[in-house]
């Protein structure tokens, strides 16, 4: 269910904002993206899993409030991460 240490640090490279960078919005909102979607294909096999539930949706909920904060700041920003995530807003 977690991420792999290469699969996440190739998703800081692909999302990073400058050399170094592991903390910037864009970096948060890809990894939570990639645990929602793992989380989610758990829960369609395991149904009755209900604490990953729960951990599913303040998954959700972080991404959600990083967005927003993104959307407030810097518009383009955000347009351009909803893009490269190919998420629906």
């Amino acid at each position: 269910m977690a991420i792999s240490k290469t699969e996440k640090n190739d998703i800081i490279k692909k999302y990073a904002t400058h050399e170094g960078d592991t903390g910037s919005t864009e970096v948060q909102v890809a990894l939570l993206t990639t645990d929602i979607n793992n989380l989610t294909d758990h829960m369609k096999n395991h149904s009755h899993d209900h604490h990953s539930y729960v951990g599913l949706l303040k998954k959700i909920g972080h991404r959600r409030n990083l967005l927003r904060y993104l959307k407030d700041n810097d518009i383009n920003r955000y347009r351009d991460l909803i893009k490269r995530l190919g998420l629906r807003r």
